[in-house]
């Protein structure tokens, strides 16, 4: 008896020592599991950063709008009125985060009033001169209650207000 337990005990020793020496690497199991566990890591992360992205683009547009409402007052207290596009103050091929070009309108000396942008009772949101960007799809149209118009970051107010079209 004593025997058959020493041999028992050898022989397991020997697999142990045959098994350790055999299964280093993965097995598949083990890789489609780690793979799953990433892809929904990865399902979680991505809309994530990409609202991160989008929420700074917004920020820089904004930022951007700010600035050049400044410019166009700073040009305004000089000249006692305001310019007639974007390039009388250098700012004609500046782009917003989207890669489309800052809108400018002077509203003092527009000939068609229809092009200036409207809130949700069709009332002009500025006096002075309307700035925006189109936002992510790059479309915009006068009331800023229509789908293309939505997505724009705008200044309103005479300034007071610079933000999203949606939030206004």
């Amino acid at each position: 008896m004593g025997l058959k337990k020493l041999s028992f005990s050898v022989m397991c020793a020997d697999i142990r020592r045959w098994s350790t020496k055999r299964l280093i690497g993965f097995t598949l199991i083990e890789l489609i599991l780690a793979l799953a566990i990433l892809g929904i890591l990865a399902s979680v992360a991505i809309p994530l950063y990409a609202g991160y992205i989008e929420q700074a683009r917004n920020e820089a547009a904004m930022a951007d709008i700010r600035g050049i409402s400044s410019v166009l007052t700073t040009f305004f207290a000089d000249n006692t009125f305001y310019p007639d596009s974007l390039a009388q103050v250098g700012y004609a091929t500046y782009l917003d985060p989207w890669g489309n070009p800052y809108q400018y309108l002077n509203i003092q000396t527009a000939k068609n009033k229809g092009h200036m942008r409207k809130d949700r009772f069709l009332v002009p949101i500025n006096s002075d001169f309307d700035l925006y960007s189109m936002g992510k799809d790059g479309k915009s149209v006068p009331p800023l209650t229509a789908k293309d118009s939505r997505d724009d970051i705008i200044r309103a107010n005479d300034g007071a207000y610079i933000g999203p079209a949606s939030g206004f």
